[in-house]
């Protein structure tokens, strides 16, 4: 990121309360709900037009990014990716001294520490978001939304942030609410790899993905049961407590071949077969399903 040239005018005085960068689907429903609340909001959009139905509603356009940043103590950032974030603030990094950023794009734990070290060189106080909730989401407290890094502008902006859905506080450290959000998401799109996978393997029987979709909706939430008991024998470090599926018991190599006979890729049961090879190879063959977890953890 470079640094704006030139006077900074960013003592003036400001003329709203917040500002909101980006106007994609969820960037709009956040400023839609800020306006909601009775928020002053400034926004601004890469691309001309989409302000359109917000300035009808009370928001502020701003021409460009430094006169966004300019006008709020505030400024979101609800862009495309990392590198949108950088080449967007980079400019105006001056502008940006003495305010409060909050980013709500999504990043690795890596780039939300980067930024949060690129804003502290600059005078900015710095808030990592990670919303867990689709646009339709925003405004009530059905969505959640992880927040890392300042921990005087999570607690300045809470009741702004309480706007938005449920917030939940992960530490100092910028890179953590970004790491719980993408395990969580992580969870999420396996669970709906395996259900595509077994679509494409009833598929070849004839039955549709909506007439299988009936049948493992229900299963998957009564499975869904299970993780606090899996959780407490991973914390609890002993897979041998009683009770527990064996990975013996667990080998899944027929499913395999049985997805293969069909016709159909394997890879996603393939790819949890290897972790129980792995682990059976180990010699915990007798232990219960959640040993993978040894196979799966940083320092395994």
């Amino acid at each position: 990121m470079t640094e704006s040239t030139g006077r900074s005018d960013r003592n003036s005085t400001p003329t709203t309360d917040i500002t909101v960068l980006g106007l994609g689907a969820m960037g709009s429903a956040l400023v839609s709900a800020l306006l909601d609340a009775g928020r002053s909001v400034t926004v601004w959009n890469r691309t001309p037009g989409r302000a359109t139905d917000l300035v009808a509603r009370g928001a502020d356009a701003a021409d460009s990014v430094r006169e966004a940043v300019l006008a709020s103590p505030v400024v979101v950032a609800c862009l495309l990716k990392h590198s949108s974030v950088e080449e967007t603030l980079g400019p105006v990094a001056a502008e940006l001294r003495g305010r409060t950023l909050l980013n709500v794009t999504t990043t690795s734990p890596n780039e939300a520490r980067q930024l949060a070290e690129w804003a502290g060189a600059h005078g900015v106080d710095y808030l990592d978001g990670a919303i867990m909730a689709v646009p339709a989401m925003i405004g009530s407290r059905v969505g959640q939304i992880f927040y890392s890094g300042s921990r005087a502008a999570y607690d300045a902006l809470l009741p702004t942030l309480e706007v938005w859905a449920t917030s939940e506080y992960h530490g100092e450290d910028a890179g953590r609410a970004s790491l719980v959000d993408l395990a969580m998401l992580s969870g999420m799109y396996q669970m709906f790899t395996g259900f595509f996978h077994g679509a494409a393997m009833v598929a070849s029987m004839g039955m549709s993905a909506v007439d299988f979709a009936a049948r493992q909706a229900p299963f998957l939430a009564a499975m869904t049961e299970g993780l606090d008991g899996y959780a407490k024998v991973i914390d609890g470090g002993d897979y041998t407590v009683a009770g527990q599926q064996s990975l013996d018991f667990s080998d899944l190599t027929h499913i395999v071949r049985a997805s293969e006979e069909e016709g159909v890729a394997p890879s996603p049961i393939a790819g949890v077969q290897a972790l129980i090879s792995e682990q059976i190879a180990a010699g915990h063959g007798s232990e219960g399903l959640a040993r993978i977890y040894e196979s799966l953890r940083s320092d395994a």
